[in-house]
């Protein structure tokens, strides 16, 4: 029954060594481990607060990012229909370029046909009269092979000659 009714100086000795070892613990263990868990606890509470700022700066940087995006949807687009106007408009010249040319060419293949057929009809005017001359001139010759028909024809001439 002694374990279970235990005596006044155990009790004494048992609270003096648990008072002293209450003491040691203060003294020696309690303000390591407190400061230990201030200091646990100061490192989770600024990790929190830099998870928090990096988490804003996430934020910030996901909305740059979007109208970063957004700036360059719009520069694109932006060049792509200054592109669009440019092929536009260099296709226009082209097509214009080329009428020109076309209606030059023809005009320049007109004045060479009128020209070849100016050079033809001319050729073919000193053929005609050169052939003329020729008919003529055996005509003649034929005619005036009799001396009494020359003989005629100047005296002939020299009545319708009146001076």
């Amino acid at each position: 029954m002694e374990l279970v009714t235990p005596e006044i100086g155990l009790v004494f000795w048992t609270t003096i060594s648990f008072l002293i070892l209450l003491f040691i613990l203060g003294k020696f263990a309690w303000k390591p481990i407190l400061g230990a868990i201030n200091e646990r606890e100061n490192f989770i509470e600024d990790a929190l607060q830099k998870a928090e700022a990096a988490k804003d700066e996430m934020s910030r940087l996901t909305n740059e990012n979007e109208a970063l995006l957004k700036q360059a949807r719009a520069e694109r687009d932006t060049i792509l229909h200054e592109a669009k106007k440019v092929k536009d408009q260099i296709i226009s010249e082209a097509k214009e370029a080329a009428h020109t040319e076309g209606a030059r060419m023809i005009e320049l293949a007109r004045i060479e046909i009128n020209n070849q057929k100016a050079i033809a009809m001319a050729d073919v005017k000193n053929q005609v009269a050169s052939l003329s001359l020729e008919i003529a001139e055996k005509i003649l010759r034929k005619q005036f092979e009799d001396q009494q028909k020359q003989e005629e024809l100047v005296s002939q001439l020299l009545k319708e000659v009146k001076l």
